[in-house]
């Protein structure tokens, strides 16, 4: 009976949820806890491994399961399985370990270890741990360096100090597998690893080595030309070189590879590890590997080649950065887009628009957007589908992962404060700072190049006398419903007639045009005006041609007078960073100036209600002050 009396209850328990508009609430609350669990039971996986590692070696790095040793470990479980695919090559991971083992102990002769001819028999007995120990030790206490033998930076028997435990050795290499032999067999050598971006030369080079400590650098072989000049440089800091691959080096760079080939591949002692816990960043990164997956690796991104290849290796999830959805959104359609077995996207940066017609067109399949930054102590991640969201600001989440978002001043660059010094939180629907607090939960650990360069990026007495938080730079809206929103970086936010632009927002409403491809809006100087000027660069689709009318009415209807582009840029392509993220900075510092820059330009004339061209003459009439913008 009472179950006959609770039926029609139950019936009618939804209606009243959509009467009350808690439905909704009660979907999302269901997707919080959902996230929740997951996350803790990912969380007791990793403790799981961590233990397990430390089990199997007492003796090894601290925090138990590092990246070396989940290698190991999966090289132990599945050998056969394939690890890593860079075009014809395949590797399974037993040889991926059997390379990185090889690399270590290359690395390892380099710290002064003398493992005998051919690296010994890939065991390390006790008495061979202590005597390397003591190597060790001598080196890291300024004793007098060793002779090395081989033919290395230093050259052939000249003396070159052994590099010394946890050291730092930069890598300069494009992607591919002797990336990662390289990577992890550093790991299990007891030294750090510097990932240098490959267009760095000159100056910024020699100032990013300085800023990561570096010893000794390796590089690809195709990058020695065009390095040629920076070598007197880096050879006066000190730096020991190696290049990866077999072609005639300059004097004092030997091959690194033809070295590791002649070790052997057995395990080095787990003790020798760096202390690289499962927590760090980059094993976040490198997550394929370290799940037991296989990993599809590409020299360079092809967007016209990209479903091919997820076909053809069965690719069920890939990563994307910045603009790389849109590339595939705008590539013309192929067969292959549709026979493909991609379940799920995992990136940022995906804006709503390229998110509804990148699903539509090539799903069915589950973006997963999230944030965060590499050296930053909050993520956050869109677990529920909604489009154009990087995750959900509930309770449950900010428990687990505090952060807030407070008021900012863009004109000053500065949180905005109440009258006891202490921030403010934002409303609903209002653009915010992103701060989460440090502790030893969620620590910072800085920057390499000095503790001075991390303060910028910590702000005291936030909520309470005596609190420190992290400054992600970035501004976000949470809405009335929880939903997080990326809304722009601060440095792109600008101001214009006393109002503040926000570049994604006026991009967005110029994407809506169906004869533009991309579109990079930033903020220009203006002599004899505050602020900066909205200009746009346009990438038309083909096969349209620039309509400066439909332009005009579109963004006179969509855009506040304030968010209209002052200027236009008409561009082939637009210039992006090595993560595929636009180069405002760049584009801004080019300016306007139409007998500097060779695309076609134009500038919006308030008394004709248009773009008309920018001709040299309106150009001087604008710094004159008789053009009006």
């Amino acid at each position: 009976m009472a179950a006959l009396l609770l039926l029609p209850l139950l019936l009618l328990l939804p209606l009243l949820l959509l009467k009350l508009h808690l439905w909704p609430q009660l979907r999302w609350l269901a997707a919080d806890l959902a996230f929740a669990v997951r996350a803790l039971r990912c969380k007791r996986a990793l403790r799981a491994r961590a233990l397990a590692a430390a089990a199997a070696d007492p003796e090894g790095p601290e925090g138990g399961c590092s990246l070396a040793w989940r290698l190991a470990q999966l090289a132990r479980q599945r050998p056969a399985h394939t690890f890593l695919i860079h075009g014809a090559r395949r590797f399974s991971y037993a040889e991926a370990e059997r390379e990185s083992n090889r690399v270590a102990r290359a690395f390892l002769r380099a710290r002064g270890w003398d493992w005998g001819p051919g690296g010994g028999a890939g065991g390390a007995g006790e008495g061979e741990r202590a005597s390397h120990g003591a190597r060790d030790a001598a080196a890291g206490s300024g004793a007098a360096p060793a002779v090395w033998e081989g033919d290395g930076a230093a050259g052939a028997g000249e003396t070159a100090a052994p590099l010394a435990p946890g050291a730092t050795v930069a890598l300069l290499l494009p992607a591919c597998p002797e990336f990662l032999w390289l990577w992890f067999g550093l790991a299990k050598a007891g030294l750090r690893t510097a990932f240098v971006p490959t267009a760095l030369r000159r100056g910024p080079l020699l100032h990013c080595l300085r800023s990561c400590g570096a010893r000794a650098l390796v590089l690809a072989p195709e990058f020695l030309e065009s390095l040629e000049p920076d070598l007197p440089a880096l050879r006066a800091m000190g730096l020991r070189l190696w290049a990866a691959g077999p072609e005639t080096h300059p004097a004092g760079i030997s091959d690194l590879l033809a070295e590791a080939s002649a070790e052997v591949g057995g395990p080095v002692p787990g003790a020798l590890s760096a202390p690289q816990s499962i927590m760090d960043t980059c094993l976040y990164i490198f997550t394929s590997g370290t799940t037991g997956a296989t990993v599809v690796l590409k020299s360079k991104f092809s967007a016209g080649q990209f479903w091919e290849d997820c076909q053809q290796h069965r690719v069920t999830v890939f990563q994307y950065i910045g603009e790389l959805c849109r590339y595939l959104v705008n590539q013309p359609p192929t067969k292959a887009e549709r026979g493909h077995k991609v379940r799920l996207a995992v990136g940022s940066g995906l804006r709503p628009d390229t998110w509804e017609r990148f699903v539509r067109r090539f799903g069915p399949l589950q973006v997963l957007e999230t944030y965060g930054l590499t050296e930053g102590n909050v993520a956050t991640f869109n677990y529920t589908g909604r489009p154009g969201a990087v995750g959900r600001a509930s309770w449950l989440y900010k428990h687990v992962f505090p952060f807030s978002l407070i008021r900012y001043d863009v004109t000053t660059g500065e949180p905005i404060r109440d009258t006891r010094g202490h921030c403010v939180t934002t409303s609903p629907g209002e653009p915010g700072l992103l701060v989460a607090p440090v502790n030893q939960q969620s620590p910072f650990l800085g920057y390499a190049g000095g503790p001075e360069l991390a303060r910028g990026k910590l702000l005291k007495d936030v909520f309470r006398p005596g609190d420190v938080f992290f400054n992600t730079g970035d501004l976000l809206v949470c809405d009335d419903e929880g939903f997080l929103r990326f809304h722009d970086r601060t440095g792109d936010t600008f101001r214009w007639k006393g109002e503040n632009v926000a570049t994604t927002e006026v991009a967005e409403a110029l994407e809506a045009l169906d004869f533009l491809q991309e579109v990079n809006v930033y903020g220009v100087t203006v002599p004899g005006h505050e602020g900066r000027a909205g200009m746009a660069a346009l990438v038309l689709r083909p096969p349209h041609s620039l309509d400066l009318q439909q332009l005009y009415a579109h963004v006179s209807e969509n855009l506040p007078p304030y968010a209209r582009p002052r200027f236009l840029r008409l561009q082939e392509s637009l210039a992006t960073t090595e993560t595929f993220k636009q180069q405002k900075v760049r584009m801004a510092k080019e300016g306007f100036d139409p007998s500097v820059l060779s695309d076609s330009l134009y500038i919006l004339d308030q008394a004709g209600g248009g773009y008309v061209p920018l001709t040299p003459a309106r150009y001087h009439a604008l710094l004159a002050g008789d053009l009006r913008i």
